[in-house]
């Protein structure tokens, strides 16, 4: 549907047109077609200057890491969990083979006393046996021969206990082999779908950073210190001592700052060229440790110890254009509005030392946003 705008202009085109005298009809086509040309023209120019939500995509891309993230935690600890399944089975199978060993040298002893009862057959007549004239020597060897049975029995029974259990457990290891590789090429998969659509997102943070003028590197690319999703790790930097690739830079001509503040200043910079027909002005931005050495040196009581600024964090911009004069109208406008990016005028910075053109992204408010 065209805008209202576009609709009011064709009205005015074919207003006049029609009342141009001894127009005709074949002439107003034209006029008309190159009207609706003009427009479609002015249309496609409003929607290429429409502003792109970087909050939105850096919300999005920093959840797919998120999920990407659980996804691999839940392989690595099905992994373990497999581990140790394997771990107590074998466990149990070796215990198994013990008991097989130590049952052998049971069984082996019984199984010669028996064979040789076979072969020495116990004698006597059953009818002293019965009449109870029996010697000693013909009961003995009777008991010894039910003992013997007794014991054999029991030794067949824990042989079949012992090689059911076997089964049992390889089977369970075999049942668990297969659930294992089946859980792990599913995961597998649910984790390469998330890091095709984790790329996705990133790529398109990119090319819309592209669109709004971020300088590009050797590669035609922003910075891969664009991507919101590497803030999470820059606690093991030293302040001052963030690698160049961690760093994203900004719109301002040798600017950059870690990602998600980037992110949120480049779209901050978009509301305040909005509002005042011009880019914000910035004199200062991610500050090295020999860079907050200099400064601490140069201008005492304006700049922090160095190791201990902000500024070495990629989180703080000094800001000039009218920002830099405190309550003018450049600087209630971005105290009115920064927060709503997550960039905030610190306390401190207005009494002492006082500071209107420092202002500080403020990772707690910017990561509700």
């Amino acid at each position: 549907m065209p805008p209202r705008r576009s609709a009011s202009l064709i009205a005015v085109v074919a207003t006049m047109t029609s009342l141009l005298p001894g127009a005709a009809a074949a002439q107003q086509a034209p006029v008309k077609a190159q009207a609706v040309a003009v427009l479609e023209s002015v249309n496609s120019t409003e929607l290429r200057r429409e502003p792109v939500n970087l909050t939105e995509l850096r919300r999005d891309a920093e959840k797919a890491s998120k999920e990407l993230e659980a996804a691999t935690k839940a392989l690595e600890q099905r992994r373990a969990k497999i581990a140790a399944s394997q771990k107590e089975l074998r466990a149990k199978l070796s215990q198994l083979q013990t008991a097989e060993k130590a049952f052998a040298q049971v069984r082996q002893p019984l199984s010669d006393m028996v064979e040789l009862l076979y072969q020495q057959p116990v004698g006597g007549d059953v009818s002293g046996f019965l009449s109870g004239t029996s010697d000693v020597g013909t009961l003995q060897a009777m008991a010894s021969t039910t003992q013997l049975v007794a014991q054999r029995n029991l030794v067949l029974e824990d042989s079949s206990r012992l090689q059911a259990e076997q089964e049992r457990l390889a089977s369970e290891a075999q049942e668990l082999r297969a659930n294992s590789l089946l859980s792990e090429a599913q995961m597998g998969a649910e984790i390469k779908t998330l890091q095709e659509r984790s790329q996705k997102i990133v790529k398109s943070l990119t090319q819309a950073l592209v669109k709004l003028g971020v300088k590009l590197d050797k590669s035609g690319k922003p910075a891969a210190g664009c991507d919101p999703t590497r803030a999470t790790t820059m606690d093991v930097f030293a302040n001052g001592l963030i690698p160049k690739a961690y760093l994203c830079p900004l719109q301002q001509r040798g600017e950059e700052l870690r990602g998600d503040a980037a992110l949120a200043f480049i779209s901050l910079n978009e509301a305040y060229r909005k509002r005042f027909g011009k880019p914000m002005c910035v004199t200062d931005s991610y500050r090295s440790l020999s860079e907050q050495q200099s400064v601490y040196y140069t201008r005492p009581g304006l700049a922090a110890v160095p190791g201990r600024s902000n500024h070495g964090l990629g989180l703080a911009v000094d800001l000039c254009g009218g920002v830099e004069r405190f309550r003018s109208v450049e600087f209630n406008w971005l105290e009115a509005n920064g927060k709503t990016f997550g960039w905030i005028h610190p306390d401190w910075a207005y009494v002492s030392p006082f500071e209107p053109w420092h202002w500080e992204y403020d990772v707690k408010v910017g990561s509700l946003l």
